[in-house]
């Protein structure tokens, strides 16, 4: 199979996020970025993958790097934002 074209419907993946600290926001701020976060994986995840994921069969920790986000995003920016930092992580 070329992992270029693998159909996430033929694929089981489970991901398991213990815990997601963010810092600097009020939790009820997090709260929502947590929700939205979660949202934008499933999305994400449900779409093909890059080969290096495809590759990963295990990742015990992803190291999501850097992202930006403006002083007035809400839940929404930053979660998204948030997500495809992971998402981008769980590529290399």
């Amino acid at each position: 199979m070329n992992p270029e074209h693998i159909n996430p419907a033929h694929m089981n993946l489970e991901l398991h996020i213990e815990q997601l600290v963010l810092h600097g926001f009020a939790p009820e701020v997090s709260h929502g970025i947590g929700a939205v976060v979660q949202h934008e994986l499933q999305r994400l995840l449900e779409q093909p993958h890059p080969p290096a994921f495809a590759a990963n069969a295990e990742l015990g920790r992803i190291d999501a790097g850097a992202f930006e986000v403006a002083a007035g995003d809400g839940a929404q920016q930053v979660g998204a934002a948030l997500a495809q930092a992971i998402y981008a992580g769980m590529s290399r």
